[in-house]
């Protein structure tokens, strides 16, 4: 029988959506109970990559808005949006 390697963990998701889809069920494994010892390592690094995978396509997303904006980040509120209709 072939063990599973952690090289798999090293796939970057295709998308910030994949990728916070994959680390809940990782999540969700977890909290289960069921893993192993080295299953929940390997879980807890992937979990590990995948929220830094979502922490810098948030950023990004961000960033982008800044220079959408030119800089001039300001609150959303209600009035705008009906405003804008």
């Amino acid at each position: 029988m072939k063990k599973k390697t952690t090289e798999t963990l090293l796939v970057e998701p295709e998308s910030f959506e994949a990728a916070s889809a994959e680390l809940e069920s990782i999540v969700i494994k977890m909290e289960s109970g069921q893993m192993t010892l080295e299953a929940s390592l390997a879980a807890y690094k992937r979990g590990m990559e995948l929220l830094q995978y979502c922490q810098k396509a948030l950023q990004n997303a961000q960033q982008q808005i800044r220079v959408l904006e030119d800089g001039n980040l300001r609150d959303f509120t209600e009035t705008e949006s009906i405003n804008e209709r």
